[in-house]
């Protein structure tokens, strides 16, 4: 099949190469012509614009867009003007699944189709393959299958369970936003996981908290056994012990091992941690389904804690303790 690319960045550039490397042929389109031009390859034409890009797509046209979310819209108001009926849309990035909903209506009015992708593999997919969560309509996504199947990694079924899509590592969810939606609860259950496997190589950073000084002040809570906190435990053999045969063994402690191996403290990082939108809307779709989440929940505060969001709820607080109890601050 033909596949036209717009979006060169951390993973759009990499979608093109797989499905190259599987024997399709690509146009690739990017603001950024610098990044074109360093793609273009054997099957692998650049654009240098969106009118050029849509030219050299043959119609009926599949068109991929890996752009962040917030400027979905801006592209679709460009590229829609230029396509033809039955030609489909890919929105392979993290856009709000109920955006979807809008959009697949809207083009329809064109006779274009939409289909909502999520895309989960970072930096890796090149060779690790994507993990691919799809909403559309049937017959559309079941067009484009030659395309998921060669995008995502493969492998094999669970046992017990018959080898299909899924275990393929691509998934038709249902209609338009439903691709979305599963791929939006997959980063908050993301979130919940990063924090957790942080916090606990946290715990084990500061186990030797007893063999330091105490203060010992009506502002600071005392520790009432120092030497059941006298372990000196190196954090990087830790996460490199949990990668081999343990139950929380998973491809985030890997990382998290490679990391620490290259850098013990992570010095090089403030810990500011952003959030790209994914896990605030999780925890507003279990709202309004009454579904309890709390350890997501406090992963996304988590977040917005490390930006110095509870910044003026400290200064509150802090206000309150002096008001009723003559409590001042200690030094920072």
């Amino acid at each position: 099949m033909q596949l036209g690319m717009v979006g060169l960045g951390r993973m759009g550039a990499n979608l093109v190469q797989r499905v190259v490397r599987d024997g399709h042929s690509t146009v690739a389109f990017d603001v950024n012509q610098d990044a074109v031009h360093a793609l273009v390859a054997d099957h692998i034409a650049g654009a240098s614009s969106l009118e050029d890009f849509v030219r050299q797509l043959t119609a009926p046209r599949a068109i991929w867009l890996m752009v962040p979310a917030a400027i979905v819209q801006h592209i679709l108001d460009q590229l829609v003007p230029l396509l033809s009926a039955d030609d489909v849309i890919i929105d392979g990035g993290n856009s709000f699944y109920q955006d979807d909903i809008t959009r697949a209506a809207a083009l329809k009015e064109h006779g274009i189709h939409y289909v909502d992708c999520g895309t989960s593999g970072g930096i890796w997919g090149l060779e690790r393959g994507y993990s691919l969560m799809i909403g559309g309509e049937d017959d559309v996504v079941a067009r484009l299958d030659p395309i998921f199947a060669s995008i995502s990694p493969g492998g094999e079924p669970s046992p017990g369970r018959n080898a299909d899509h899924a275990s393929h590592g691509y998934l038709h969810c249902g209609p338009s936003g439903a691709g979305h939606f599963v791929k939006m609860v997959h980063n908050g259950v993301e979130y919940g996981m990063m924090a957790s496997i942080a916090e606990g190589l946290s715990i084990i950073k500061h186990a030797n908290v007893g063999l330091h000084p105490q203060a010992a002040d009506a502002e600071t809570a005392p520790l009432d056994h120092p030497e059941f906190y006298s372990y000196e435990i190196n954090v990087a053999d830790v996460a490199e012990v949990w990668r081999h045969g343990s139950v929380v063994s998973s491809w985030l402690v890997d990382l998290t091992a490679a990391a620490l191996a290259q850098s013990p403290n992570l010095s090089e990082y403030s810990g500011r941690v952003s959030d790209s939108g994914e896990g605030r809307w999780t925890v507003k779709a279990a709202i309004d389904e009454s579904v309890p989440s709390p350890v997501i929940s406090a992963a996304l505060w988590q977040r917005y804690e490390s930006r110095a969001e509870g910044d003026f709820t400290g200064r509150v607080l802090s206000a309150m303790r002096a008001a009723f109890g003559g409590h001042l601050e200690k030094p920072t």
